[in-house]
């Protein structure tokens, strides 16, 4: 039996997005191994720099971790693909500048979370859906801040949920940046067949890269 605790941003708090429908903690619930649990602690809206509060919820009987979070943070930078650049260079380097300030940021937050001592996923951040717009650039510039929470999991040996993999149909999407009922249960029965495999799973790299 476990108790998983979600961390992060509205990729797991989704209620609000979801139109009655369920939310992600609910299908997770159901899509979970019998005699296990779900709680949400993930806050929508948070960024790699509030996830860590979020540890003073995680209750005393958790017995493993999925972290979501970045989102916010790219949002956040978004504003330098609207600066001006003489030259492909310039913008790779402005570009490369919020890449280390997110891999900071990501450290910072990833260590008190470690620090619990129970076997944690990461989870990259999705791409946007077609219909959003300038999609292509948006997916461009993510692959930036993917890269550094893949370095992360694989460098700690924890496993990636990879959602650009597991939400890869423009229905999985409520909107351009929050998971639709299609995608929560998507991104549930990925994490639930990470917890219904070996218990080593949480404790190496691997990637999982599509649902149950």
């Amino acid at each position: 039996m476990g108790h998983v605790i979600l961390l992060g941003d509205s990729i797991f708090d989704n209620a609000a997005y979801v139109r009655g429908g369920p939310d992600v903690v609910r299908q997770l619930q159901g899509a979970l191994p019998s005699g296990w649990r779900a709680t949400l602690c993930a806050v929508d809206g948070a960024t790699t720099r509030s996830v860590p509060s979020q540890i003073a919820q995680v209750p005393r009987d958790a017995t493993h971790l999925v972290v979501s979070a970045g989102g916010n943070d790219a949002l956040g930078a978004s504003g330098v693909l609207g600066m001006p650049a003489r030259v492909v260079g310039e913008a790779v380097a402005m570009l490369a500048e919020a890449q280390d300030a997110f891999e900071a940021s990501y450290a910072a937050m990833l260590a008190p979370i470690l620090a619990l001592g129970l076997p944690t996923a990461l989870c990259t951040i999705y791409d946007t859906p077609s219909f959003a717009a300038e999609h292509r650039i948006i997916k461009a510039a993510l692959s930036l801040f993917n890269d550094r929470i893949s370095r992360a999991a694989f460098a700690k040996g924890l496993p990636l949920v990879d959602l650009r993999l597991i939400c890869s149909e423009d229905e999985d999407y409520g909107n351009p940046i929050e998971p639709s009922v299609q995608g929560g249960d998507k991104i549930a029965r990925a994490i639930a067949r990470l917890a219904a495999g070996p218990e080593e799973d949480w404790r190496r790299s691997l990637v999982v890269a599509a649902p149950a």
